[in-house]
């Protein structure tokens, strides 16, 4: 924060002994021109405003009130800050002044326990006592040693549960010729040690911006100068809103896993300058595919659709939970349920930004692919669906274009050979209504399992996983470059091209080192939380894609579908013989994976039951 309103010059103008006559008037002209350029005179009569106006009140909420500063933040990242307990709030530090005001109007309205660790010289304004815990960010001798009263002092107040605010990079962002870039100096370490000490989860929060080329300029010929360029640097913030963004506290036992201070103080770094990726809304769909899309044909009655299920064998039921139960049919013995099946994939797709723009999804591979449907007897309907596609049976009947993910990618016999025998799946989706809890999925997944179980020939799955334009641009190239990264089978992906290839451009945080958000990258649960920080409704990666990487999913490919809302396809590989037992036990029960990791062990001891 800003050197306070009523802190003396930092420049001395001659000595006492030249301060007589022409001396006197010239350090009293150059003083003046002084206090007009550093804007001291009129901080001064903005303090005596604030306190005249609003004496004893919020003195950081009056300030900015004065000068029309408008704090630009949603309800959602207000949420975010825990509302009682230990916590420590961490920001970068572009602007001096107005970003603490800012934060300390806010938090005080969230709770009341707030307190800064900043500049001592905030305390030579009575107002702000109370809210600093004081420290001296500039150095030199014994400022260790000043400096450890005041840590002692941040750690008791943690302890006490209260929340502290910290700008662990001690001054303001400026340019930085290391990085050629404004943003802030290193991070100091001490904030890791007290997030060890006190066991605080850490809350990030991002301020867009900078200071002017005369601030920046000023740092060039001497830091101090820039320094004292604080004061105006608040003042010509007037009448501007200043937008900020909170991402979701850290815990600190993610946290205590970096081996080192440093570390720790460049993830926390690297945490908050991602929020300034955060957008605050998602993409709209495209104007050309709503502006065609046909309106959703109507919904056939339950009786319809009811008779047909009745008509299924017993077997064809795969599992059950309440009243909901998976069934597995072909096209022709479901035309009505079919229809219902594509009805119900356009208005889902439709929500996600995705669908075909057609009254129904329906199309040619509908007629030889399995549809697996979740039915809802008591409600009488359809909540989800999957389609599979037995790989060896349709390559025998159609070729590779009997495939439905060759319309996505280039590929050829060879690649099938080298995974064996497959089963694709696609086209998913669960009804919205449904979706709000997770058994659904969950129970067509237990559906799939079963009919591993029953064809254990097929031990690979693979198919398209879509990364929506629900997402933002860059939650979806931060998604593909982790995939990329970490994900990818080089022997396989060399046999398969894109028909319309992702475009990845370097990945780039400002303010922060590579190696950082390479290491995080390299991580999909810390990119799960990423892209959570960054989107509004803080969704993490696709539900669907997290089921396909816990069964251990590997990627080949990225496409980019212009014919379905431009949605980012990756293609998934699943080699089931390395996903765990236990995951597997979860989808297939038991016995079932026992059976399906062990076929032949299965088929002899059967053999040898029926000679006994």
């Amino acid at each position: 924060m800003a050197l306070p309103i009523d802190s003396p010059s930092p420049f001395q103008w001659g000595s006492s002994e030249t301060r007589t006559g022409f001396g006197r008037a010239l350090f009293r002209l150059g003083s003046g021109i002084l206090e007009q350029i550093l804007k001291l005179t009129d901080c001064r009569s903005l303090y005596a405003e604030v306190t005249a106006r609003s004496p004893g009140e919020d003195f950081p909420a009056a300030v900015l009130e004065l000068l029309e500063i408008e704090p630009r933040v949603t309800p959602a990242d207000l949420d975010r800050v825990p509302a009682r307990g230990a916590s420590i709030v961490v920001a970068n530090h572009p602007f001096g002044a107005a970003e603490g005001l800012v934060l300390a109007a806010l938090l005080r309205r969230l709770r009341p326990d707030v307190k800064f660790l900043a500049n001592y010289l905030l305390q030579r304004i009575p107002e702000m006592g109370e809210l600093v815990i004081p420290v001296d960010p500039f150095g030199g001798p014994g400022a260790a040693r000043r400096n450890l009263g005041p840590t002692l002092e941040s750690l008791r107040w943690l302890k006490k549960g209260g929340l502290l605010v910290v700008f662990p990079a001690g001054e303001v962002s400026h340019w930085l010729f290391g990085r050629r870039e404004i943003a802030d100096p290193p991070w100091n370490n001490s904030l890791a040690r007290l997030v060890r000490a006190s066991g605080a989860p850490v809350v990030p929060v991002f301020f867009p911006g900078r200071n002017g080329l005369l601030f920046q300029l000023a740092g060039l010929v001497h830091p101090r100068l820039r320094t004292a360029l604080l004061p105006r640097q608040l003042l010509n913030k007037r009448g501007r809103s200043l937008p900020l963004r909170i991402g979701i506290p850290i815990p600190a036992s993610r946290l205590r896993s970096f081996g080192s201070d440093r570390e720790m103080a460049e993830y926390l770094r690297f945490r908050t300058y991602m929020l300034g990726h955060a957008v605050q809304a998602a993409n709209p769909p495209r104007e050309t595919v709503a502006s065609a899309q046909e309106p959703v044909m109507a919904a056939l009655g339950p009786e319809t659709l009811e008779r047909e299920v009745a008509l299924l064998s017993d077997r064809q039921l795969l599992a059950s939970g309440g009243d909901l139960q998976v069934w597995l049919a072909e096209a022709w013995q479901i035309p009505h349920l079919l229809e219902e099946i594509g009805r119900l994939r356009e208005i889902a797709f439709r929500q996600a930004g995705e669908g075909t723009g057609r009254a129904v999804d329906l199309d040619r591979f509908d007629q030889h692919y399995l549809h697996l449907f979740l039915w809802n007897r008591k409600r009488r309907e359809i909540a989800g669906a999957y389609r599979c596609g037995q790989c060896d049976q349709i390559l025998k009947r159609f070729g590779v274009e009997g495939l439905y993910t060759s319309t996505l990618f280039r590929y050829g016999p060879e690649l099938l050979k080298q995974i064996g025998p497959a089963l694709e799946l696609g086209r998913s989706f669960v009804r919205p209504e449904y979706q709000k809890s997770y058994a659904p999925l969950l129970l067509l997944w237990k559906g799939i399992g079963q009919f591993l179980v029953r064809h254990p020939r097929y031990r690979t799955l693979f198919g398209p996983v879509s990364i929506t334009r629900d997402y933002s641009d860059f939650s979806r190239q931060l998604m593909a470059e982790s995939l990329w990264r970490s994900l990818l089978i080089p022997e396989l992906a060399r046999l398969v091209r894109p028909r319309f290839p992702l475009h990845q451009k370097p990945l780039r945080i400002k303010g922060c080192d590579h190696g950082t958000a390479t290491a995080a990258l390299g991580d999909i649960e810390e990119v799960s939380a990423l892209v959570a920080n960054l989107e509004m409704d803080r969704k993490g990666i696709p539900v669907l894609l997290r089921q396909y990487l816990n069964l251990g999913g590997r990627l080949l490919s990225f496409n980019v579908d212009p014919e379905f809302g431009e949605v980012l396809d990756g293609l998934i590989l699943v080699d089931l013989s390395r996903t765990e037992r236990k995951t597997l036990e979860r989808y297939m029960t038991r016995e079932g994976a026992a059976s399906f990791l062990n076929p032949l062990g299965d088929a002899v001891a059967e053999w040898g039951r029926r000679c006994a």
